[in-house]
């Protein structure tokens, strides 16, 4: 999902542990936030501290169902089924001086108020990360469904796979997607914690892999939010020309763009974008139901079809199968549009860290995989039955009547710009809190100097996203090269590989391994390749498919980079209306 991501960290008041501290907000402090990424801290020990924090959200959800049952609602009802037992060591009772016990399976477990090995007591993790997990499932739906390309770009990849292998794909694409967000909810439940809580998809990857699969997942989200600002440029300065009529130099009119999305990108706490966000989204449902309208009682932008797909004016047509006038590449790079259709899974950690239960997230997932499903493929079947080969990838500029173009162009100006605000504001911060503050010291982004040199980084930061758009501007290829480089790991490579690394080191656990929680002492019988082997046979066919899906998505990926990048070369070489750095808008009008 594009939009979602950015939208999903302002609708429950932001991103509360990458944001400066707000309003009714406790932030964690420095040293809670260095233990999060403590190589030392065993994998034991995470599946200890969750089992825990999930059996104590267990407790509190049926207290709070049997204190208000005669006023029951759909958000209320969240009672799991069952808690996750503790892997090992830890049945019965413990019990220390200030221990408070909590039940668990007929037994109980205790969570203990004295000083834990880093000195804090967990009493402060409770308070700091339960201050920060407020949403329901029914807000992850909301924020899930909300999007700023996905939709726009489902006709195009119909119009080169052609009806049946489109449906088909999709339909695919998004069951796959649905089970990688499942595999990352599973691994969500056994290793946050509230003394140890995942804030991103990366404490997933250092937490059953270690540091360099953390960073490698931060390089790639970071990049994801960096071209996703870049992509929004170029549509946006697409829309500018148009509304111009073409009198206004395009390389200006993104320019344009750059500047104001600058402007508001020094805002930076999340929180104050939250109301705006939303009226962008109801904006963009908006915008849906007048291109399917105005696509159904008008002819297609035949300029625009030329300049950005090289189709000539003729009949409209429409296949059932493959188109033969498309190649291998072009196929490729519309199925990747069907990859940033499903491609929220980025940011589905940070959904389930600000969740009071993230036991529901499924429901959220599954109701919103579905919505997302059956009302993308219905708008792309719309409009390709009525623009045919003729439709482009920004679609409400494929609208022929001017006026029309005019409406979905500002609202489109309005909702992206807030988008790319909220991108560049995340990806920033990431890069600022992984990268400078880890490697090079920076001061905190709760400081004066950490708010000056965040400030001083925006104009960089959309420099280059300028520079980049300007000098690749061509939506179709380079969207598919960002799905398949960045938004295609995150929501189908990373799940099987994440999940295959976490199921071998759970099932490597053996019952007389025994842990001390309040030393973070571990026994264990044996490590290495053994204890790995051994892991890996306990779930051998499921392990086996995980590996299958994972190869299958990184070969998809290698494909979808190759196929983009073969677009881009032979769209420079032969299409004049594409060409870096120039006056000339590349959809011709």
């Amino acid at each position: 999902m594009a939009f979602s991501q950015a939208a999903g960290l302002a609708m429950d008041g932001g991103d509360r542990r990458l944001s400066v501290a707000g309003t009714g907000i406790t932030p964690y402090s420095e040293r809670m936030i260095t233990t999060l990424h403590d190589s030392s801290v065993t994998f034991e020990e995470y599946l200890h501290h969750a089992s825990l924090t999930r059996a104590m959200e267990k407790e509190t959800a049926e207290t709070e169902i049997k204190a208000d049952k005669s006023d029951k609602k759909w958000y209320q009802i969240r009672k799991p089924n069952n808690p996750i037992a503790s892997p090992i060591g830890n049945t019965g009772t413990e019990k220390d001086v200030g221990d408070k016990e909590v039940a668990v399976d007929g037994g109980s477990r205790t969570t203990s108020t004295s000083p834990h090995r880093y000195g804090i007591q967990d009493e402060d993790w409770i308070q700091a990360s339960r201050a920060g997990r407020s949403a329901t499932w029914g807000a992850v739906f909301y924020l899930i469904t909300t999007d700023i390309l996905g939709p726009y770009s489902v006709p195009w990849a119909l119009s080169q796979m052609g009806y049946g292998p489109g449906v088909v794909l999709y339909t695919i694409f998004g069951a796959l997607a649905g089970y990688g967000g499942y595999q990352l909810w599973v691994m969500f439940l056994h290793l946050d914690s509230d003394r140890y809580p995942l804030k991103t998809y990366s404490d997933i990857g250092f937490r059953v892999y270690g540091p360099i699969m953390r960073h490698g997942i931060n390089i790639l989200q970071t990049l994801q939010l960096f071209f996703n600002v870049g992509i929004l440029i170029l549509s946006n300065g697409q829309g500018i020309s148009q509304l111009s009529k073409g009198n206004l130099c395009f390389i200006i009119c993104s320019l344009v763009f750059a500047l104001a999305g600058c402007i508001l990108g020094q805002v930076r706490t999340l929180q104050r974008f939250g109301w705006i966000a939303n009226v962008a989204i109801w904006l963009n449902l908006l915008e849906l139901f007048m291109i399917m309208g105005v696509a159904a009682n008008s002819p297609p932008n035949y300029a625009a079809a030329l300049a950005q797909n090289e189709a000539v004016q003729g009949p409209i047509i429409h296949y059932a199968g493959v188109p033969d006038s498309v190649p291998f590449s072009g196929q490729v790079v519309g199925l990747m549009q069907a990859v940033y259709s499903y491609g929220g899974a980025m940011l589905f950690v940070e959904f389930m860290s600000e969740m009071k239960r993230p036991w529901d997230f499924w429901k959220g997932m599954l109701c919103a995989q579905t919505f997302i499903f059956v009302v993308y493929l219905f708008f792309g079947i719309f409009v390709y039955a009525y623009q045919g080969q003729f439709v482009i990838i920004t679609v409400n500029q494929g609208l022929s009547p001017f006026s029309w173009q005019t409406v979905t162009n500002i609202i489109g100006l309005i909702s992206s710009l807030i988008a790319a605000a909220l991108y560049g504001n995340i990806g920033i911060k990431i890069i600022y809190a992984n990268i400078l503050q880890e490697f090079f010291k920076f001061p905190s982004l709760q400081s004066k100097r950490g708010k000056i040199l965040f400030g001083a980084t925006v104009p960089i930061y959309w420099s280059l996203a300028f520079i980049v758009c300007s000098a690749i501007p061509n939506m179709t290829n380079f969207s598919g090269l960002i799905a398949a480089a960045c938004i295609l790991q995150f929501s189908y490579t990373f799940p099987p590989m994440l999940m295959m690394g976490f199921m071998i080191k759970k099932a490597a656990i053996l019952p007389e391994e025994t842990f001390d929680p309040q030393t973070g002492e571990l026994h264990r019988v044996d490590g290495g390749m053994k204890r790995w082997a051994r892991g890996a046979k306990k779930h051998i066919f499921l392990n086996t498919w995980n590996l299958v899906f994972f190869l299958g998505s990184a070969a998809t990926a290698v494909l979808g980079i190759y196929s983009a990048v073969t677009g881009l070369i032979t769209t420079f070489a032969t299409n004049p209306a594409i060409v870096s750095f120039s006056c000339i808008n590349p959809i011709g009008a």
